[in-house]
């Protein structure tokens, strides 16, 4: 009797361990699968229903983006179009409305198409394109910001050698720095990101492909490059907003020590302005890169990236409109030739 409890015992622990190589192989396969075939896709989770408050959401989000996209693309015009604003500070304007302009885009198409047709499946290299071109706009945005204080600071502190330190190879070359660093930026975080082996679920807790959101659904252990994901954050937007910090405070400084009255209220003016699309634009930006994934839930995290890849690119140019005289000027000068030519 004995024997043949053993004999039985014996062939189930065998099968056991057989099957269970057959599972490994089959992850394994699974695996490779994942890693090299741009057949297997991913499939995002849609920001909305079809319950009423979600389809008049859903409404609002594209009447936002509608005005984001024409907003930005008016601002580029106006500045490209009015000689008095071929000036450093403006010339660094467009550049943030032009990045805005493709920022958005990235994400909110997609989302809209999802919702519509029922197009939420992203390709294995679609969504590390979508990953790529987000956090390079969104980089470099972050280091153009964190240099158009560099550029108040001069205006304000160092107004004698402004044209001299703000010159059109300067502005060139700034702009450059900030696209080099997006790029920058992005192919290290999406190669990383993508040689994770993604075995498990397909299905995305996001609209769109984020770095967080991705790393969810990795079957490996992703704590060292979380800590790799942290310092890029340290980089790319806790610096910045140190310079952001330290420009502005020199900046106060010298406004402090004005006599005229109108100065620091232009002085203020331009700066405020600044001041808002950047705490508008970091604020999210450092909740969802900075904070650890214990403080994040998929809910939270879908208000958030709609706030700056939808709401803050549609602010950008109505705060820099309505709190500077010479973007309303240009608008009104616009307004008039096409409406009385």
């Amino acid at each position: 009797m004995e024997e043949g409890e053993k004999s039985t015992r014996d062939s189930v622990l065998m099968e056991t361990a057989h099957w269970d190589n057959v599972s490994e192989s089959w992850q394994e396969a699974g695996r490779r699968a994942w890693n090299h075939s741009s057949t297997i896709s991913f499939v995002l989770t849609s920001l909305f229903n079809e319950s009423p408050i979600h389809l008049f959401l859903f409404s609002m989000v594209v009447i936002i983006y509608t005005l984001a996209m024409a907003g930005n693309t008016a601002m580029v015009f106006l500045i490209w179009a009015d000689a008095r604003l071929h000036t450093p500070m403006y010339f660094l304007l467009s550049q943030l409305s032009f990045l805005d302009i493709f920022f958005t885009s990235v994400t909110v198409p997609k989302m809209i198409a999802g919702f519509l047709f029922g197009w939420t499946s992203i390709s294995f290299v679609g969504c590390g394109a979508q990953m790529f071109f987000f956090m390079f706009l969104g980089a470099a945005e972050c280091l153009l910001l964190a240099l158009m204080a560099y550029d108040r600071y001069v205006a304000i502190c160092n107004p004698l050698h402004y044209p001299s330190l703000m010159s059109p190879q300067t502005c060139l070359l700034m702009v450059a720095t900030s696209w080099l660093g997006g790029s920058l930026n992005a192919s290290i975080q999406t190669a990383m990101t993508l040689q994770f082996p993604y075995c498990g679920s397909r299905k995305i807790e996001h609209f769109f492909c984020e770095v967080p959101s991705l790393l969810r659904l990795a079957c490996a252990n992703t704590a060292a490059y979380e800590q790799v994901l942290f310092m890029t954050g340290v980089v790319v937007l806790l610096v910045p907003i140190a310079f952001i910090t330290t420009s502005y405070a020199l900046i106060l400084a010298a406004v402090l020590r004005m006599h005229s009255v109108e100065g620091r209220q232009k002085a203020l003016a331009t700066c405020s302005s600044h001041l808002t699309v950047v705490n508008l634009f970091y604020g999210p930006l450092v909740y969802t890169y900075m904070l650890p994934a214990s403080y994040h839930s998929p809910g939270q995290d879908d208000v958030v990236s709609v706030f700056y890849t939808v709401l803050t690119p549609m602010l950008n140019p109505v705060i820099y409109s309505l709190r500077n005289k010479e973007v309303t000027g240009a608008m009104k000068k616009v307004i008039r030739e096409v409406w009385g030519g």
